[in-house]
């Protein structure tokens, strides 16, 4: 990662630990951080594009429902310095094209204060070009990958989410959760053909070969691929215990399904991304316990609002039983909309550029940690544990970190 000279930073890179960092979402509502909105309506207007439809939905339409459960509390609390929050969501097809299209059209036809993201790294990036082009803060979520935060110098976009960095600290905690003498020796990267899959493949064969684990297979495949019988047989020729891969939800059901039917199976399978959502249980069922994700929130996190998220979603859904819990992509949506609250509340004004200091000097706490964000707009370093869940009985159960509340990782996949 590379650093700017004074003439090149992107933005000020003071860290202040203020009233807004130190507050949960529900304690922010009604503060007086500032007076009046950009717009004569006494409302703080965010748009929004979300893969509602498409290749992507099945994720989206999770993480969308965080966005809503996070605007809701806000509102229901009296909103930001009396002013409510004004979410104009649009459905991007899961097509980065599609995505700028809305999002013009939103910025045409209001007076927004701030975009938020859509869902993986093409949607995201789309959405911060067109963010850093109007001068507006951007926020966005479900993008690990580092390198276009790191190359490109931008000056609007802020991911509270995890990073590549993250994600392969994560792979070896919950490894190392596993009794030394039972644990996986031998691991396997499948790498599909994007730029974050590389990036992805690369940190995990580091960071796992550095842990001591022999990398005895890391072989490319296809977005959209439909055979994965190949790489299943050179999985079991190298003899692989533990298999890491990031694929999209779609491929990630395609391969986890061939899998299940090819008579091997690693002891240890973790797919970033593909298990997320509640589309990985609906199609596989038991074929898909076990394997494990890292989304960066789970149920049976605590603090920074957590209880305040349980609620709303089961007082939102009340048919799902008192104890029902939210998939992990609602958690994650739910903490953007809270970094979005306290960014708010912390500026003298939603004029971009108080918002944009806000961001750049607030200590956040929300759902999934706290974290301040680096130069680039990412959380700093090691603040973030990444939270990691694993499928069993149809449910993303929470495993690294080991709170409280934490279900045990279950080993190995039978």
């Amino acid at each position: 990662m590379g650093t700017f000279d004074n003439d090149s930073t992107r933005r000020s890179y003071l860290k202040t630990v203020g009233a807004a960092g130190a507050l949960g979402m529900s304690s922010l509502a009604g503060c007086t951080a500032f007076g009046g909105g950009s717009s004569d309506s006494g409302t703080i207007t965010v748009a929004a594009a979300v893969p509602e439809t498409g290749r992507l939905s099945s994720v989206g339409n999770e993480m969308l429902r965080g966005y809503e459960l996070g605007v809701d509390v806000i509102n229901e609390n009296g909103g930001i310095d009396g002013q409510e929050v004004d979410l104009v969501v649009k459905d991007d097809e899961s097509d980065p094209t599609v995505l700028r299209q809305v999002l013009q059209e939103t910025l045409s036809n209001n007076d927004v204060d701030m975009i938020w993201g859509s869902f993986s790294s093409p949607l995201v990036m789309a959405g911060s070009a067109l963010a850093e082009n109007e001068g507006l803060p951007f926020l966005a979520v479900a993008t690990c990958y580092e390198a276009p935060l790191t190359d490109e110098g931008k000056e609007w976009t802020y991911t509270p989410f995890p990073k590549t960095r993250d994600v392969t600290r994560a792979t070896t905690g919950m490894l190392e959760l596993v009794p030394e003498s039972d644990r996986p020796e031998t691991v396997g990267i499948w790498e599909e053909n994007s730029g974050w899959g590389e990036e992805m493949a690369e940190a995990w064969e580091t960071k796992l070969s550095e842990a001591g684990y022999d990398v005895a297979l890391r072989e490319t495949y296809n977005t959209g691929n439909q055979d994965f019988s190949s790489l299943i047989s050179q999985s079991e020729s190298a003899g692989v215990e533990a298999l890491v891969a990031c694929p999209q939800p779609p491929d990630g059901i395609t391969a986890m399904n061939q899998i299940s039917n090819s008579g091997y199976t690693p002891e240890f399978i973790e797919f970033v991304r593909a298990s997320d959502p509640q589309a990985w249980w609906s199609a596989l069922g038991d074929q898909g316990s076990y394997v494990t994700m890292c989304p960066g929130w789970a149920p049976g996190m605590t603090g920074n609002g957590n209880d305040t998220l349980l609620e709303t979603y089961r007082a939102n859904n009340e048919d799902a039983g008192e104890d029902a819990v939210p998939r992990v992509m609602v958690g994650v949506g739910y903490n953007l909309a809270q970094t979005a609250e306290q960014a708010f509340a912390g500026a003298e004004s939603t004029d971009p550029g108080d918002v944009q200091s806000s961001l750049d000097e607030t200590e956040f706490q929300t759902v999934i940690g706290d974290f301040a964000f680096d130069e680039y707009g990412m959380p700093q370093k090691g603040q973030l544990s990444a939270a990691s869940a694993q499928w069993w009985d149809g449910q993303q159960q929470l495993v690294y970190p080991q709170t409280e509340n934490a279900a045990d990782l279950r080993f190995p996949i039978e």
